[in-house]
């Protein structure tokens, strides 16, 4: 027993079982809830349940004074049914998904009725007993272990959790985490308020977690008071933590703002770090984390080393070794310059570098061939390993193989210059548009056709060559591609070096990343000027067609092959059947001019002149048809239509003429 436990236990022995009688008749003990948080994500996983004793008219009294008297007067169930009653009592703690732990005195785990009691009282709070996690301190399992073994099998038969609490204190820990079936194991508040200073401490927090990880036990520290403490517990792999950093002991009443509180604030996975190195590099490391950090170090895909202050292999991955070209059992206590002597001066300089306090990163170096064995070419990093002092101990290296990578650099680069030749040869100009609309590469063609120097038409200055009217919608084609993703298709006047305007038509399609979000957009310019030429002599030929055809004194409609749509009504047609046919008009929709063959009988769509000439290629002579008009007098039409072939002989179309006695001749 403790100095600290023995002077709580005279404390104790100073209450009356009178006084602790009247104390728990007048209901002035009362729980308060310390949280337990998940050190990884700093989610709530639960509470631990403690007892407070305030009597009228007096000061708070803690658990250490009072808790040996009670079990002196033995009204240790007495107090625990009133804490775990109470606690079960609270809607809002029973109702979300959290683990509750509740402390046992030796006696009570020697009591055989305590199972039967705990259930009556879960069953009767609907509180799922897998859900609470009973703690057992070594000091209960001194006296009488076989009763306490069958008393916490039967705990852990009605689903249970066991913790054994105060790990380390006592004194036959191992026999007794083998004997009885727990689930967790508490790291003592005494060990944890010291590990940040003493390196003794550190070695018997990090030894118990590993035992725990070894046994495949959840691991709990108590009385966490900094986030150096608790980063230090996180990355020697701990579970659990409580303690004044995550929340001191509450009442009921203050339960709801730690339910409430969001897990960011608790987390503390953040690892610290000076010169380059974890300020956890000192902590001692488990025997089975050892071996789990030897599988990654095996498993890395790069190569690994570790090397003293003498440049000898005090440690290295199989990965290294094939590099080396040397079996690994080969290296161990050889100094680099005797195992490759062929790259120690290449790497000497960035080695005393390191051990001089330098981290390097990225060193490229290249390997010359030996022993039949090929260049390569080498990434290396440097760093210096320091010891808890921060005294550098050796130099930790890591070696990447990039001469695959290097000689697929060359070969993009070999095609890059070529695709860059062709760029030269090819007629058109191709462009590429930053994500901010700006040209950041372009073909040296544009000299030819604009005569400016391609530097100048970066960014925006190719706007410059072009034709004032047209620049506002150049500017909206680009915006729209790089802001709305659409594709490029404008055209416009460029001033040529002889000073004339030539039409040029730009394309292009906007390139976007894993978000949706335009990057670049690339595209062609290409001179369209004859290509214009060639529209404006159509449309004069087309324009002077049309006067022609509005002139004859006979009505003319004109549609088109592909989709049997009127694209031409001349003004005579237009007298004749009114409304009823307009441009645009689909084969369907005929039957609105009316037409009656000379018996008075409707035509079906497909029978008027116009389809069947568009439709089966028919010539129809000059017929006789009737026409109702809107008025409902019936007009004696002169109908003929032919087909319109292209020069391959392909029907592109068809024509209807239409003479009506009472319009033009």
């Amino acid at each position: 027993m403790t100095l600290v436990a023995k002077l709580s236990y005279s404390v104790g022995m100073a209450f009356a079982e009178r006084d602790l009688q009247r104390g728990i008749e007048g209901d002035e003990f009362f729980p308060v809830f310390q949280p337990l948080i998940e050190l990884r994500t700093g989610q709530l996983t639960g509470f631990e349940l403690l007892a407070r004793w305030q009597p009228a008219g007096s000061s708070l009294i803690m658990p250490d004074a009072f808790i040996p008297a009670i079990e002196n007067a033995g009204l240790i169930n007495e107090l625990t049914r009133i804490m775990l009653g109470k606690a079960l009592s609270i809607q809002s703690l029973v109702s979300r998904p959290l683990m509750l732990s509740l402390n046992l005195s030796p006696a009570q785990l020697l009591d055989p009725g305590l199972p039967a009691r705990i259930e009556s009282m879960a069953g009767a709070a609907n509180f799922p007993l897998d859900r609470l996690t009973v703690e057992i301190t070594e000091s209960a399992l001194l006296g009488d272990l076989p009763r306490a073994i069958a008393v916490a099998n039967e705990l852990k038969a009605l689903h249970c959790r066991l913790a054994l609490d105060d790990f380390g204190t006592g004194y036959s820990s191992l026999r007794h985490l083998h004997a009885l079936p727990f689930d967790e194991l508490k790291v003592d508040r005494s060990f944890v308020s010291s590990m940040v200073e003493r390196r003794e401490s550190r070695k018997i927090v990090a030894s118990v977690i590993g035992l725990g990880q070894g046994l495949g036990l959840m691991t709990v520290a108590e009385g966490i008071e900094s986030r150096e403490q608790a980063e230090m517990l996180f990355w020697l792999g701990c579970d659990l933590g409580q303690g004044w950093l995550f929340g001191k002991p509450v009442p009921a009443a203050e339960l709801d703002p730690i339910l409430n509180r969001d897990p960011r604030e608790c987390i503390v996975a953040s690892p610290a770090q000076h010169d380059g190195a974890s300020l956890l590099t000192h902590a001692p490391i488990p025997a089975h984390r050892v071996a789990q950090l030897q599988a990654i170090y095996d498993g890395a895909p790069v190569g690994l080393c570790f090397l003293d202050r003498d440049f000898r292999y005090v440690n290295l991955n199989r990965q290294l070794a094939q590099m080396n070209g040397v079996p690994a059992a080969a290296h161990i206590g050889r100094a680099v310059a005797e195992v490759i002597p062929h790259v120690f001066p290449i790497v000497e300089p960035f080695l005393r570098r390191a051990l001089a306090g330098e981290s390097l990163t990225g060193v490229e170096i290249a390997k010359p061939p030996h022993n039949g064995a090929p260049a390569q070419s080498l990434v290396v990093s440097y760093l210096p390993v320091r010891d808890e002092a921060g005294d550098i101990l050796g130099v930790s290296v890591a070696v990447m193989d990039v001469t695959l990578r290097k000689e697929t650099e060359a070969r993009l680069r070999e095609s890059e210059e070529h695709f860059r030749h062709w760029i030269r040869l090819t007629p058109h100009v191709p462009w590429v548009l930053n994500a901010k609309g700006e040209v950041s590469e372009a073909s040296p063609n544009w000299t030819q056709y604009t005569s400016q120097h391609l530097d100048q038409a970066m960014g925006d200055g190719w706007l410059e060559m072009l034709h004032p009217d047209d620049v506002p919608r150049a500017k909206e084609a680009v915006r729209a591609a790089v802001e709305d993703g659409q594709p490029v298709d404008v055209e416009y006047r460029v001033r040529r070096p002889d000073e004339e305007w030539k039409w040029m038509r730009s394309r292009g399609a906007p390139r976007f990343n894993a978000t949706g979000r335009v990057i670049c957009v690339y595209g062609i310019v290409e001179e369209i000027e004859n290509q214009k030429q060639v529209s404006r002599e159509l449309e004069i030929c087309e324009s002077e067609l049309r006067s022609a055809i509005n002139a004859v004194p006979v009505g003319i409609v004109i549609a088109d092959g592909a989709d049997a749509a009127i694209f031409m009504v001349n003004p005579c047609a237009h007298q004749t059947f009114g409304d009823g046919l307009f441009p645009g008009q689909k084969l369907p929709e005929y039957s609105r001019m009316g037409l009656l063959d000379p018996g008075g009988r409707p035509l079906s769509p497909e029978e008027y002149p116009l389809a069947r000439a568009i439709q089966r290629g028919e010539t129809i002579e000059s017929r006789p048809y009737l026409l109702r008009r809107p008025s409902g007098v019936v007009a004696h039409l002169s109908i003929s239509s032919r087909p319109i072939h292209s020069d391959e002989g392909a029907l592109v179309g068809g024509m209807m003429l239409v003479r009506d006695p009472e319009i033009g001749s």
